[in-house]
């Protein structure tokens, strides 16, 4: 089916900055939007970037300008950098994508990651 192998996630200090990664993998015939979303505890999770795969991007009112979003087709990977980190963004950071695969081709569907802790703390 299709994987989704999330990295770069860890501990970082406020304001320094942090890169995630997302590779995706399987029988894939053709990603579409890919996206990050986090939860932070007692929350609900919500989105914080999104990307098409004709590189509209969409970003969460509280990390505009802050994280960047984009992706490399010819690796099936979305980056996340993030940078001037803020105690409030530690959360688990999901990667999404939607893809058709070999075996549903006309049917494309939301793939998750496992999700990777992201914590901003002194």
């Amino acid at each position: 089916q299709v994987q989704l192998v999330e990295s770069g996630g860890g501990l970082v200090q406020p304001g320094g900055s942090l890169r995630l990664s997302c590779a995706a993998s399987g029988s894939i015939f053709r990603l579409y939007a890919m996206g990050w979303y986090r939860q932070a505890p007692g929350k609900q999770r919500e989105l914080v970037a999104t990307i098409t795969n004709g590189g509209s991007t969409n970003y969460a009112d509280s990390v505009r300008g802050r994280f960047t979003i984009s992706r490399d087709n010819a690796k099936n990977t979305v980056y996340l950098q993030m940078n001037s980190l803020k105690p409030e963004d530690t959360a688990v950071y999901y990667c999404n994508a939607e893809v058709a695969t070999v075996q549903a081709i006309i049917y494309p569907r939301d793939y998750w990651g496992q999700g990777t802790q992201v914590t901003v703390s002194s």
